[in-house]
């Protein structure tokens, strides 16, 4: 007698069309249809009348899936696993999926190193004022004493605060560890220790605010964190010190921000802001001393191929039984993002 071949489990995709497309290439797909039953062509980007979702044991979701809530829920009895490509559940796993005991796991590692990347760039270009001088060097094509126009500047002992150690905050610590710099963290949920292992040294934010020469945002978007850089500690940087913020915009209030810039004291570079997309008059645009870029620090291009192999992965290790390398704990979303 041969042996019984277990079937695979039925798989459906679950996103925006041209998300499933920059993801999941067809030869993406099909790699996929080597572990799981899946229509390779098919992608739920409304769950409205959606017949797949009734034998649907994994639901490979990204950016645009819908939300999935009870209703939806009772039109999937199948559904066992959620695999998301790409960062937050938030947007689409509810409570409904918790009380089912779905499985969940996130690509946000994956997505964490390109803002890692990116934010790491903008510290040691800030420090070593690489825009300024460059806008300068464009304008007037002259050579200046930059050491004495910029005393101090340079990525030698300079002190740079992480605010929140998110996955992509710690990633930030950990690409910045090679550096000669002196490293903060402020984040209520980590202790001295835990920060040392981290490579840096505890601190409140007030102080971490006050004695960095970058400040860096990867706190999550939470209601206790909304404006967690008002006036105030806009007001208690230091003279020509740099805010990052590649986490969400609504951690920064963004009129304190513009008019603290437009004095020309500190200077930005922000790729996310509240709102998305500023209005054209909104004078962050054209400030000198502020780098606004539209919210390109995380995966986009080629590192999309990243988040790809990650969920994939995931499904493999779920095809076998095993538990996912990236889970997402219901009890981790209260402080996450």
């Amino acid at each position: 007698m041969h042996p019984t071949v277990a079937p695979r489990p039925r798989a459906l995709l679950a996103m925006g069309r041209r998300h499933r497309d920059a993801l999941f290439p067809p030869a993406e797909r099909l790699r996929l249809a080597q572990y799981v039953d899946i229509d390779p062509d098919h992608v739920a980007e409304d769950f409205d009348d959606e017949q797949a979702l009734n034998d649907a044991e994994i639901l490979i979701t990204s950016w645009g899936c819908p939300v999935l809530d009870e209703d939806v829920l009772a039109r999937a009895p199948a559904l066992k696993a959620i695999v998301h490509a790409a960062g937050s559940v938030k947007h689409h796993v509810t409570q409904a999926c918790w009380d089912r005991g779905i499985v969940v796991s996130s690509a946000a590692a994956a997505n964490a190193v390109p803002v890692a990347e990116y934010t790491v760039a903008a510290i040691l270009f800030a420090n070593k004022r690489v825009l300024e001088i460059g806008g300068l060097y464009r304008e007037h094509r002259d050579v200046y004493d930059w050491s004495r126009r910029f005393p101090g500047f340079g990525n030698y002992r300079r002190t740079v605060g992480i605010v929140g150690a998110s996955l992509i905050g710690r990633k930030v610590l950990e690409l910045l560890r090679p550096y000669d710099l002196d490293l903060l963290l402020a984040d209520p949920h980590v202790d001295a220790a835990q920060a040392a292992e981290l490579g840096a040294r505890h601190v409140g934010l007030d102080e971490l605010v006050a004695e960095s020469d970058v400040v860096s945002l990867h706190a999550p978007e939470l209601p206790e964190t909304r404006h967690l850089i008002d006036a105030r500690r806009l007001a208690a940087m230091r003279d020509g010190a740099t805010l990052v913020n590649t986490a969400r915009g609504s951690l920064v209030d963004t009129a304190a921000l513009t008019a603290e810039a437009a004095t020309g004291r500190i200077h930005a570079v922000i790729d996310v802001t509240e709102p998305e997309v500023l209005p054209a008059t909104s004078p962050l645009y054209s400030l000198p001393n502020v780098l606004l870029t539209p919210h390109i620090a995380g995966s986009l291009g080629g590192e999309l191929r990243r988040i790809t192999s990650s969920a994939i992965d995931e499904v493999v290790r779920y095809c076998s039984q095993r538990p996912f390398a990236h889970a997402v704990h219901q009890a981790a979303l209260a402080t996450s993002a």
